[in-house]
């Protein structure tokens, strides 16, 4: 039964991976479907190509993080794990079918906690320490800050109006912080406390990188002939799409690494958490052959509905998502490829001003996020209280 067990989990996980690629499949390509720089299946091919080839360009961090970062390892046993993929599948391939772009990362996540707690109540969470938690919301309010002050004198400076940027401003230095202390290392953001502080800072993230290379680009070719100038970002565009999918293959593959490793561990197959390499051929196998296949729901929400993109916002939309996810994984913080690309599509449609976003069906997308880690947790809790119901009655 137990090796049965560790089967139907190692297929979840692949299974998960392959829903992540068709619902993923639109970050790496949304924009250049939108601008016309290669047809929908050459987009596809080129974005499962990619995400092939991400994981094998980072480290295996992410995968650690979620195999023995969210719930303790003592509570993944083969059956909590197969009830967490369950959970985490079912809500990523229900959003698919509806084409709401969700966060494959969130889902998993949201599925180890509901069936962590399921099993060990709410001490098998690895919750941060209070005094981290502290630390961190300090020092990026005190960035928040800092920054805000510095561009309003800047603006009252240049022009005198710096009133309606505090609020803008203040956001910014906020959601630079927190990845700036990751960095220089001043605070060791893993786990559950990364995961839950990404949500909001990596579409913050992604807005800002591809609202000021928007403009920077806007600023630059200025006077440019506007022909010309998307027919040159049209090869650009398709090259800032490849390393965002290279992005996205690195950060989300290694989701099922995570899981499936964790699962060998558990059932005594592997002595310690090492991703074999057989098991990273695999994910990636998986999610390349969920976005080949495409998820054309999705794709039209992100390409068409949120705002109209033309090739040079595409290149940075894409470029700004990229860089957030690549810095991310490089630290092993599992952030979500949907939250990063969303923020940056809507950044560069924001450089045409406001109304030039779709905010409605922004907040779609946003309900479905929050959304996310609660429908998982409470399906992949309810499935693990069954399983034990049958398994053991």
């Amino acid at each position: 039964m137990d090796l049965l067990v560790v089967i139907a989990g190692i297929v979840l996980a692949l299974l998960f991976n392959f829903v992540n690629g068709l619902n993923d499949a639109a970050n790496s390509i949304a924009t250049i479907i939108a601008t016309k720089a290669l047809s929908p299946l050459k987009a596809v091919a080129l974005a499962s190509f990619f995400n092939l080839v991400g994981p094998f360009v980072f480290t295996t961090a992410i995968a650690k993080t979620i195999g023995k970062g969210i719930v303790d390892p003592v509570f993944l046993t083969p059956h909590v794990l197969l009830a967490a993929m369950f959970g985490a599948v079912l809500w990523v391939f229900l959003s698919s079918y509806f084409g709401i772009p969700v966060s494959s990362s969130h889902a998993l996540i949201g599925g180890l906690l509901g069936a962590g707690v399921a099993v060990g109540g709410f001490e098998a969470i690895l919750m941060p320490a209070a005094e981290l938690v502290r630390q961190v919301v300090v020092y990026a309010l005190l960035g928040g800050l800092l920054f805000s002050v510095v561009y309003s004198l800047l603006r009252r400076w240049k022009d005198g109006e710096w009133r309606n940027t505090v609020g803008i401003s203040f956001i910014t230095g906020f959601a630079l912080t927190v990845p700036l202390l990751i960095i220089t290392g001043v605070a060791e953001i893993k786990g559950i406390f990364a995961v839950v502080i990404f949500i909001l800072i990596s579409p913050m993230l992604g807005f800002i990188a591809a609202f000021v290379f928007g403009l920077v680009i806007m600023r630059v070719f200025y006077s440019s002939n506007p022909t010309r100038l998307n027919r040159a970002f049209k090869p650009l565009q398709i090259v800032a799409g490849s390393f965002q999918a290279i992005g996205h293959g690195s950060n989300d593959a290694q989701n099922a690494m995570g899981v499936i490793t964790a699962i060998l561990v558990s059932a005594g197959i592997l002595s310690d958490f090492t991703v074999p390499l057989w098991v990273i051929l695999v994910s990636c196998g998986a999610i390349a052959l969920g976005t080949l296949l495409g998820g054309w729901r999705v794709v039209d929400k992100m390409a068409n509905k949120i705002t109209k993109i033309r090739p040079y916002q595409g290149f940075s939309a894409s470029a700004a998502g990229g860089g957030v996810l690549s810095l991310m994984t490089a630290f092993g913080v599992p952030v979500s490829t949907t939250h990063a690309m969303t923020g940056s599509i809507m950044g560069v449609g924001s450089t045409r001003g406001y109304s030039a976003v779709k905010w409605g069906i922004v907040r779609e997308i946003v309900a479905a996020w929050i959304l996310t880690i609660p429908a998982s947790a409470i399906v992949a809790g309810t499935c693990y209280i069954l399983f034990t119901m049958v398994l053991f009655s």
